[in-house]
């Protein structure tokens, strides 16, 4: 099971880490495996939410999220998002910014730090709104029950999940826009913050109510499926199974979470070399295991056993979605970045271990006095 969901990754290392050495010798190497564990640490919340996601498409829509969706996550989002970065704030030419990355490495990262702004304003404000509608939904399995509960019955509230976004984006954009760090030094980006949450908000309400449209029509042509089924036993015809809508707007979906959770670690990656292709290389490599892991989860059934673990991706999402804003001003080293997301999903598995056993240990107990009311005739 291991080797058959992680074999691509395996052997994606393997090529990467070749071409490394070949590249740039074995510092290139080092740089390179130092950018994919990054990568891994930074994006296993976003395993773990696409997991919730993927487990409702077919094996189908989950072989094309592991093959044409890997391939716009490494060349998209790890190889072309710098460029086209690079391209818009400059106002370069897709051709003159790949040479810029290819020749210019300083004034390149120069270029990415500025738009850094726009990066963190738009993927944060993305992160958030999957974080606050998270946390104001009504669920039936409560992980910080304290804190879950008041904030269902908040979320009963109409864009509740909306104005409290806007209102940390404005916060965001009188604070810590007005003193954004550049590479030419402190700057005013109220306006691009602005421009930029925004944007990232309405992308979230386009491709979020897409997705949940077509979820609901999803489910819709289950049911339907499950009637033709029942009616094809009893007759004897054979069913055909539908694909539809739901299942693009969903992988849609999912293409545009990773791209939000892949800011933090491009950005990141920027802290370690300038070099694009090294880059590539090591975010190619960490995208590739959160893609297998993803799979991972879904074909163990991971998450069903361990209740808590999504309670703990979306947690981690805020925090991230936090650090996005918070570092238009001040920076935040990666290993921070990285450890928050490790430690609240950690806990969030431990306390799914915790129920489980407590669980078992009900159900035991249950049991052996039942077994004792009938050896006494009660």
């Amino acid at each position: 099971m291991v080797l058959k969901t992680f074999g691509w990754s395996f052997a994606v290392t393997a090529l990467g880490l070749v071409a490394a050495i070949f590249y740039g010798g074995w510092t290139a190497f080092g740089i390179v495996a130092i950018l994919s564990i990054l990568e891994i640490s930074l994006s296993f919340d976003n395993a773990v939410v696409n997991a919730g996601i993927l487990k409702k498409m077919n094996a189908f829509w989950q072989r094309i999220f592991l093959t044409i969706g890997i391939l716009i996550a490494v060349f998209g989002m790890r190889l072309v998002f710098p460029v086209v970065i690079v391209a818009v704030s400059a106002q370069l030419g897709p051709i003159e910014a790949v040479d810029l990355a290819l020749t210019d490495k300083d004034r390149y990262q120069e270029y990415v730090t500025d738009a850094h702004p726009a990066i963190a304003a738009f993927g944060g404000m993305f992160l958030l709104m999957i974080f606050l509608d998270f946390i104001f939904e009504e669920r039936d399995i409560k992980w910080l029950g304290w804190l879950e509960r008041p904030l269902a019955k908040l979320g009963r509230i109409d864009m509740l999940s909306v104005c409290i976004a806007l209102i940390i984006l404005l916060i965001t954009a009188m604070t810590f826009a007005t003193h954004a760090h550049l590479h030419a030094g402190p700057a005013n980006k109220a306006e691009t913050v602005l421009l930029s949450g925004v944007a990232g908000l309405i992308t979230y309400m386009i491709v979020g109510g897409l997705s949940g449209f077509f979820e609901n029509k999803l489910e819709e042509e289950e049911e339907r499926e499950h009637e033709q089924e029942e009616e094809a036993k009893r007759t004897g015809k054979p069913v055909m199974l539908l694909a539809g809508k739901a299942a693009f707007f969903m992988f849609l979906y999912l293409e545009v979470l990773d791209a939000s959770f892949s800011f933090d670690g491009v950005i990141g990656a920027f802290a370690i070399t300038n070099d694009i292709v090294m880059m590539a290389l090591g975010l190619g490599i960490g995208a590739m295991y959160v893609r297998s892991l993803t799979v991972y989860l879904v074909r163990q059934g991971t998450l069903d056993e361990y209740v808590y673990l999504e309670h703990g991706a979306h947690y981690a999402i805020g925090a991230l979605a936090v650090i996005l804003l918070v570092t238009i001003r001040y920076e935040i080293s990666e290993i921070i970045t990285g450890l928050i997301g490790v430690v609240l999903i950690a806990a969030s598995f431990w306390s799914s271990i915790r129920r489980n056993r407590a669980m078992a240990a009900a159900e035991g107990k249950a049991g052996s006095d039942d077994k004792t009311e009938v050896a006494s005739g009660v």
